[in-house]
């Protein structure tokens, strides 16, 4: 904290010293709040400075508050899947959580979003065949239980080459789906027979290369922009309500300035 006036006024030594730190900077409007965490969306600011009229500025404080990012998740299956029965929808199921931030799984099939927006939603799925004729598999997204509009797509996979050689597709498809916070998603499927598999791969050695998952998605935000998630969301006489991205990082500290 800087020197303040007197009630009563100052010695002009005192307006000057004082005078002199404000052209330089050097002013008692500033603080730093660390956000909730919890997954908390909201964190108060307490300053007896702050009016309904007062101007806000925000700015990271700390590594974890400058390596903000915007919700994303990645979650994938590493065990394979089969489907119950031909001409039946049935839902991927995900065992793995790969990456994570504000995005999660409920259980194991549904993607979970904290935050409302717009989000990039991404599927790979290794699609295998082990019959003798050519097969299908149908693929598509649903929210909160219901068909999504226009993200139906068919994949064609040709007959196997051998017994021991099945036939391999990988469905892969991407589209961007307004979200609000709680909703979830999930990736729904049928086949024309139940030859046609979700397959996992082992990571092999010797070639060498990574494990194949049966299924991965992906579920990233892109409207709004991370910069925009720290914003002033209600303000009174001596506080103000903080709103941001749901917060489970511990440290997240910004700095602030009051203006007016």
């Amino acid at each position: 904290m800087f020197r303040r006036l007197p009630p009563q006024g100052g010695t002009p030594r005192e307006v000057a010293e004082i005078l002199n730190f404000v052209i330089n900077g050097k002013t008692n409007n500033t603080g730093t709040i660390t956000l909730n965490t919890g997954n908390a969306t909201t964190t108060s600011l307490v300053d007896e400075r702050i009016s309904p009229d007062t101007k806000i500025v925000i700015l990271p404080f700390s590594d974890a508050a400058e390596a903000d990012a915007s919700p994303f998740g990645e979650f994938s299956n590493n065990n394979g899947q089969t489907a119950p029965s031909t001409g039946t929808s049935a839902i991927v199921e995900w065992d793995s959580t790969d990456k994570s931030s504000g995005v999660y799984l409920s259980n194991t099939t549904r993607v979970n979003i904290r935050n409302a927006g717009t989000y990039s939603v991404q599927y790979g799925l290794q699609l295998t065949n082990a019959a003798n004729d050519g097969q299908y598999a149908d693929i598509w997204l649903k929210k909160n239980g219901s068909l999504v509009d226009n993200t139906g797509k068919r994949y064609y996979l040709p007959a196997r080459k051998s017994a021991s050689e099945p036939a391999h597709v990988v469905a892969a498809y991407e589209t961007l789906i307004t979200l609000a916070a709680g909703d979830y998603l999930e990736v729904a499927g049928a086949v024309s027979s139940t030859d046609v598999t979700l397959e996992y791969f082992a990571a092999d050695a010797g070639i060498p290369r990574p494990a194949i998952p049966a299924a991965s998605v992906v579920v990233k935000l892109v409207s709004p922009l991370a910069y925009s998630n720290i914003y002033v969301s209600s303000q009174t006489n001596g506080s103000a309500v903080i709103s941001h991205y749901a917060n489970d990082t511990a440290d997240k500290t910004y700095a602030y300035i009051l203006v007016g």
